[in-house]
């Protein structure tokens, strides 16, 4: 991402003291921000020692204990990294053992991920390791990329955000120590797990809000009329599967609202649903999400900027409605 703003001399790259980046627009903005949220971070093994024969781990994220029993690993921050088997794992702990199975570089602090069977996705969808949440950093560095060729989209700007897989820490710390101003409008990006009734495919999806929570109605709203009333394929759903960003900078009094895409395989948990029907192997999967709702999605992000700014039409619609109909009343 560094490298990517360098090579755009009109945009701003800083990090926080949490290590969050925030790519803003050089130049005088005319509006309160609006800033897209992703985050950087995906489920994954840190390893904290070895011995060249067998290492210990501690797992970052949310995946049911089934999945780890005798799950094949490689180290993928590094080349020659070793490859192994998971011996034990502690759910309570979030931690546990590895035995090599082939020898390569280890280290503490390297990352492991789990091995995947090669799967060949239709040729609509994208198949990867870490699809939550790098296809919300891509879709807000696209829609930043076009909307800086336009001076009335100028207030738009990404937030990168660490370590929402364990509590949303990166973006605590940016609502907690103001990262992004207090008047900004936030958009939490989020890639979030495919349900019977907001499947994958379907367009990206206006997310009216997550288990915790409920996002900001005029913001919400606001989106929904946007990409109504440009033709725009997308979905509104209240997202329950698991909470959001969108969630802690609401807490923190920012006005904000939520996107995600449809994902398949959440957290690398592939049969998910059948693993918890109590039926299916538990086998590790690439995640996947469909190409037309990314792009969809990008469209999106390029509506959301005026569309923040404009009047709600809600209460415009229901006043005509009122005035044509209220005879009725007597």
């Amino acid at each position: 991402v560094r490298r990517w703003t360098r090579r755009r001399p009109d945009l701003r790259f800083a990090l926080d003291a949490g290590g969050n980046v925030l790519i803003t627009q050089k130049g005088r903005k005319r509006a309160a921000p609006v800033v897209a949220v992703a985050h950087m971070d995906h489920p994954a093994f840190v390893i904290t020692a070895t011995d060249g024969r067998a290492a210990s781990f501690e797992f970052r994220g949310g995946v049911d204990p089934v999945y780890f029993t005798d799950a094949a690993v490689e180290v993928t921050s590094r080349p020659d990294g070793a490859k192994a088997r998971v011996d034990s794992y502690d759910p309570d702990t979030q931690t546990g053992t590895l035995r090599i199975t082939k020898p390569g570089a280890i280290a503490a602090g390297d990352i492991a991920l789990w091995r995947f069977r090669n799967r060949k996705a239709p040729k609509d969808r994208l198949a990867a390791p870490a699809c939550d949440d790098l296809a919300g950093c891509a879709a807000a560095l696209a829609a930043l990329d076009r909307a800086r060729k336009d001076p009335a989209r100028r207030h738009f700007a990404v937030l990168l955000t660490r370590a929402e897989e364990v509590g949303f820490l990166g973006a605590l710390h940016a609502a907690k120590h103001q990262t992004i101003p207090a008047d900004a409008r936030v958009i939490s990006i989020e890639t979030s797990r495919a349900l019977p009734y907001a499947p994958i495919g379907a367009g990206p999806i206006i997310r009216t809000g997550d288990r915790v929570s409920v996002f900001h109605q005029d913001l919400t709203n606001r989106l929904t009329h946007a990409a109504r009333q440009a033709g725009l394929t997308h979905q509104r759903k209240l997202m329950d599967g698991g909470a959001c960003e969108a969630t802690a900078f609401a807490a923190y009094g920012y006005q904000t609202t939520g996107l995600c895409l449809a994902l398949d395989n959440w957290h690398n948990r592939g049969n998910l649903a059948e693993v918890e029907a109590g039926g299916g192997p538990a086998t590790p999967a690439l995640e996947e999400i469909s190409l037309d709702d990314f792009h969809g999605l990008v469209d999106l992000l390029l509506l959301a900027i005026p569309a923040v700014d404009a009047d709600d039409p809600t209460r415009a619609e229901l006043d005509r409605l009122y005035e044509s109909r209220r005879d009725l009343l007597g």
